[in-house]
């Protein structure tokens, strides 16, 4: 069940006062939600502003990409969402992603690589030879909102970012893994929550400023996976098996596959 939004925990608020960036952020903070993702909308679909957040201590039904869950407990991550107002770029998962990656590196220390379309993730071992990613470290939603009345178009960008070293689900074992595990280290996460809505935000004007093509190319340069990994998809029943061979500028993950490049927009890609 949710609970009512609580005043900020005071390291939060000092970390957000700490980046004055951030301006007059609307950070609303719940200890626990069902998802993050569905207050922002409900928040965004009655005229919340642009840039405002929500932020859980911890959710009891978040959710990732084609609707798997997202395990969320108490004192373990950071489970937040923000709302963005007006009609948004098809790359807004890829610069979101940018944001996450470079406020990890930032705040942890830690390397990380973004896998296609929405994951922040471990390198692959070194001299593996393999460009596989690794497990999961942080992963990203975006949802649109349907516009009511006069109101804007708007979306809501989820972000999940496993911090805490801790025991995963049985059916994640291999799959994820901890900030903290890869830093080796205590991450603060009240830090990396104000670095990371700072570099949204920058990355944001941006991308006004440059247009998407810039964007991509952050994404490219942080996304070694995009290039020569083994991967297999399913199209009108079958499967089919290729190796990446890039990103185009539209944010489509290109795959080299018997003799053609194909261009794939959705539906799930499986590495390896």
């Amino acid at each position: 069940m949710n609970t009512g939004p609580a005043a900020l925990p005071p390291d939060l608020a000092a970390a957000l006062a700490a980046r004055p960036e951030l301006g007059a952020a609307a950070v609303r903070y719940f200890p626990e939600l069902a998802s993050t993702n569905d207050t922002a909308a409900a928040l965004a679909a009655a005229g919340a502003a642009d840039g405002t957040v929500v932020l859980a201590e911890r959710q009891v039904a978040g959710r990732g990409r084609r609707g798997r869950a997202w395990d969320s407990p108490a004192a373990a991550g950071l489970y937040l969402s923000v709302v963005l107002r007006g009609r948004q770029s098809p790359v807004i998962t890829l610069l979101a992603g940018v944001a996450v990656a470079e406020a990890v590196q930032a705040t942890a220390g830690a390397a990380v690589d973004l896998k296609w379309p929405n994951d922040v993730v471990a390198p692959p071992p070194a001299g593996g030879g393999s460009a596989c990613p690794g497990p999961k470290v942080a992963g990203i939603l975006t949802e649109v909102v349907p516009a009511g009345g006069e109101r804007d178009d708007a979306a809501v960008i989820g972000i999940g970012v496993n911090v805490r070293t801790r025991a995963f689900p049985v059916e994640l074992a291999g799959r994820a893994a901890a900030l903290e595990s890869l830093a080796g280290r205590r991450v603060d996460g009240f830090a990396l929550c104000a670095d990371l809505l700072v570099r949204l935000a920058r990355w944001r004007r941006r991308q006004a400023a440059e247009g998407d093509a810039f964007v991509v190319a952050r994404w490219r340069a942080l996304a070694p996976s995009s290039r020569g990994a083994a991967v297999s998809w399913d199209a009108g029943g079958t499967c089919r098996r290729g190796v990446t061979a890039g990103v185009d500028d539209g944010g489509a993950l290109l795959v080299s596959c018997g003799g053609r490049t194909e261009r794939i927009v959705g539906g799930e890609v499986r590495w390896g």
